[in-house]
């Protein structure tokens, strides 16, 4: 099984959105919630070249990007291969 990491906030519907794809396709992942913690949002922007909109999405330690990138992903079938390792 994949390696996901997703950083979120708590009142980010497109965290929601992309949480919940991850859901219906068996995925577990660790959720880290930045609400609150500046030190986890330098974290995530480091780790992600800069973006600071959340979700960011890393999977097996590649940045994928949002919810958007997360999705289009899906739509192509490049998620599936990810996911598969």
């Amino acid at each position: 099984m994949a390696k996901i990491e997703i950083y979120t906030k708590d009142y980010c519907p497109y965290c929601v959105k992309a949480k919940k794809l991850l859901e219906i396709k068996g995925q577990d992942f660790d959720e880290i919630d930045i609400t609150h913690d500046t030190k986890l949002v330098e974290e995530m922007v480091k780790k992600a070249g800069g973006r600071k909109t959340v979700p960011q999405i890393f999977i097996n330690g590649k940045h994928i990007g949002g919810c958007d990138d997360l999705h289009a992903l899906n739509d192509t079938g490049e998620l599936d291969k990810l996911l598969a390792g």
